[in-house]
């Protein structure tokens, strides 16, 4: 089987079934993140887990950015060419509740919801300071677009939040 009948079996699926289907499969994904994490975790610790998980990302944050820039056929530098990028990232599609502004120079995203962190405190475990990993997988993908795109964190845990904003993420154009 070739990656044409791939694209064929893709291509067959009821149109009102195919951006569920993406999305399960980006589920999916998670899920194999988290669980590769729990393993990490259970077998070397958190400290250990965490240190893996944030050179990933970081590296992730990258490579999506990059073929997502030849997928979107995007040459712009700007927050907005970041942000519409973003917004289709592995991280950012299926975000439960999010929010994003954008305005000029600056855009905010916010996770009102977050189904990693609720998952874990689900299962009894306490939620993972993720700030170190979501801000090197960010700042690698912002890079990516503009070198003068700053990332600032809000809000992420282990950082004290509300019940309804697990984090917060603030991106500027520092200079055009």
């Amino acid at each position: 089987m070739s990656r044409e009948n791939d694209i064929r079996v893709l291509s067959s699926l009821p149109p009102d079934k195919f951006a569920e289907y993406v999305l399960m499969q980006l589920r999916n994904l998670w899920a194999v993140d988290g669980l590769y994490f729990l393993g990490i975790e259970d077998e070397y610790g958190t400290q250990k887990a965490a240190e893996i998980d944030e050179n990933v990302w970081e590296v992730m944050g990258k490579i999506e950015a990059r073929k997502l820039k030849t997928f979107l056929g995007s040459t712009g530098t700007d927050i907005a060419s970041m942000m519409a990028a973003l917004r289709l990232t592995s991280w950012a599609l299926d975000l439960e509740d999010k929010e994003i502004i954008i305005k000029k120079n600056r855009a905010v995203i916010r996770n009102t919801k977050c189904r990693v962190q609720n998952t874990r405190l689900e299962k009894g475990l306490p939620e993972f300071g993720c700030k170190p990993v979501r801000l090197g997988f960010l700042k690698a993908f912002a890079a990516e677009f503009n070198k003068n795109i700053s990332v600032t964190c809000n809000v992420c845990p282990p950082d004290p939040h509300t019940k309804n904003l697990w984090c917060e993420w603030e991106f500027r154009l520092e200079k055009e």
